[in-house]
């Protein structure tokens, strides 16, 4: 038996032991799915976001994330995955009915874009808030290029239910459970930075793109017939160079050992002016081009595939949220669309995250240096450029490895977390979950981007035309059923309730925008607690 399958034997049996394993049954989990907008001919819809989906600002819902062609859709918290996948299942079905002939890009990279000029920033409204977000979007553009802001991608929400954190706080006579709670959602970010490599190979979704894309930048990705581009052995051109890993943020080293040193090295970012970005400007001509000339300009410009969260309060930022009540939950950034999905996502696939997620919180996780995120960073783009090589290797502790066999032993690792999770509803969900992906190491032709990769080169299609052909599958498959009435009606009035609320925003604002942003950043860089403090919150 490897020292991990070992590991999380003994985890296991602990859980069973203190009877911890009943509230594993209770796993939160939410999903924020991202999709363009396209028209019928697949070109980037130019239109407005549709009135009947409501206002992007306030829609608790349906919203924009950084184009006004990209919808966000974002479902609620739910224990049972059927139902979480039903929310995700019933917003699509709703979208649906209100973009006319427009559908649905079902890959995360997108669709033919003729120029970044052609990319519509998304629309708030009139109020400072929204203008805020619209300026920020501004510097995204100016600072990374419209077309990276295009890409979309699914973004997983987990925590473990409270009963769990204060039942454990009991039993090791802990007075306080908000320090040990975030301490351990650390450990869990930790180890998933250094075992996400795995989950790039068996997810990843995106080997191929558009000339269109490419755009005169700098690749090494082969050509293929009609204007398509794609790496022979790679699985998530998303989370390469091209896409979200982008060398403008090298200079930013987020430290991921405990709250404050994440929150110090996080505000020091937002704090700290950075050259090309000067050269930008803020104000040009009276117009916005950024919100600011900092390394970053807030904390959500930071592109992590993990990250700490707590939901902040009205006016607090991302950061002072965490350092008042500690992490609430942990979110997962970089997940592909599933094109062969309508929904993007599978059932399959959230188990799969569920194991590695608890597997994560509950193996041991010594403290990370950059020296070693380094490491993490190049195991991730070696799975991101060569994941399907059988030979490709990754570095561990013990030294370089064979990334497939890894994956085996990762996998037998998980097992007896998935024979606890099943116990509890008497399933084999979570074990036909790792079945699958034991399938895929041995095939790397049944892994997304390797049954995409087949589809544009022994299919002779085009990437465009195979996006394409699964875009109009998945309207069909919407637009052929009716959605139930009771969830229609529920819809349509937070759509109704979501307009009024922008008006009232709208309304409300009582000073000028530079004086908005002046109070803003005020507080946004206002001194934090110091160490302790921030459990009295």
């Amino acid at each position: 038996m490897s020292v991990l399958s070992d590991s999380l034997s003994r985890a296991a049996d602990s859980l069973l032991d203190q009877k911890l394993d009943q509230y594993l049954a209770k796993l939160r989990r939410g999903i924020e799915k991202e999709s363009l907008r396209v028209t019928p001919d697949g070109t980037l819809a130019a239109t407005p976001h549709p009135h009947a989906l409501g206002s992007s600002l306030t829609h608790s819902s349906i919203t924009t994330d950084y184009s006004e062609s990209l919808l966000e859709f974002v479902t609620g918290i739910h224990e049972d995955i059927p139902a979480l996948l039903q929310e995700l299942h019933d917003i699509h079905h709703f979208t649906y009915q209100h973009i006319g002939n427009e559908k649905l890009w079902v890959n995360s990279m997108p669709c033919i874009v003729e120029s970044e000029e052609r990319i519509p920033i998304a629309q708030y409204g009139i109020s400072n808030i929204a203008r805020m977000k619209e300026v920020y979007r501004e510097g995204l553009h100016h600072r990374y290029g419209s077309l990276m802001q295009t890409i979309a991608g699914i973004h997983y929400n987990f925590s473990l239910p409270e009963e769990f954190w204060n039942e454990l706080a009991r039993q090791d006579d802990l007075k306080t459970v908000q320090n040990y709670k975030s301490s351990r959602y650390f450990g869990l970010i930790r180890n998933y930075h250094r075992l996400s490599w795995a989950t790039i190979y068996l997810f990843g979704a995106s080997p191929a793109v558009c000339q269109t894309f490419l755009s005169d930048r700098e690749h090494s990705l082969t050509p293929l017939h009609r204007h398509t581009f794609y790496g022979p052995k790679a699985t998530s051109l998303r989370l390469s160079n091209l896409g979200y890993s982008n060398e403008a943020q090298n200079d930013i080293c987020i430290n991921y050992n405990n709250v404050e040193s994440f929150v110090r090295s996080l505000r020091h970012a937002i704090q700290t002016s950075y050259p090309p970005y000067e050269k930008i400007g803020i104000k040009a001509n009276g117009h916005y081009r950024q919100l600011n000339s900092n390394l970053l300009q807030i904390e959500n410009e930071f592109y992590a595939a993990i990250r700490p969260k707590r939901v902040a309060k009205s006016g607090q930022s991302p950061s002072r949220a965490l350092s008042l009540g500690g992490v609430e939950y942990v979110e997962i950034r970089n997940i592909d669309l599933n094109p062969f999905v309508p929904t993007g996502i599978d059932a399959d696939c959230i188990r799969f995250y569920d194991l590695l997620l608890l597997a994560c919180l509950l193996l041991d996780s010594p403290d990370m240096d950059d020296a070693e995120f380094q490491v993490c960073w190049k195991n991730q783009q070696e799975m991101v450029m060569n994941g399907r090589n059988p030979s490709a290797n990754v570095m561990l502790a013990d030294g370089e490895r064979n990334s497939h066999d890894q994956m085996h032993e990762l996998l037998d690792a998980l097992s007896p977390l998935a024979e606890l999770l099943d116990a509890l509803d008497n399933s084999i969900n979570y074990k036909l979950s790792l079945q699958s992906q034991r399938l895929k190491i041995d095939d790397p032709d049944l892994t997304p981007s390797g049954q995409i990769a087949d589809k544009v080169t022994n299919n002779e299609e085009s990437f465009f035309e195979f996006a394409m052909n699964l875009a109009e599958e998945t309207e069909q498959y919407f637009k052929n059923t009716q959605l139930d009435s009771k969830t229609s009606r529920k819809f349509k009035q937070l759509s109704e309730e979501s307009h009024q609320a922008q008006k009232d925003i709208e309304a409300s604002d009582s000073m000028n925008f530079d004086d908005f942003l002046t109070d803003y950043f005020n507080r946004q860089n206002a001194p934090l607690p110091t160490c302790g403090c921030y459990n009295s919150a």
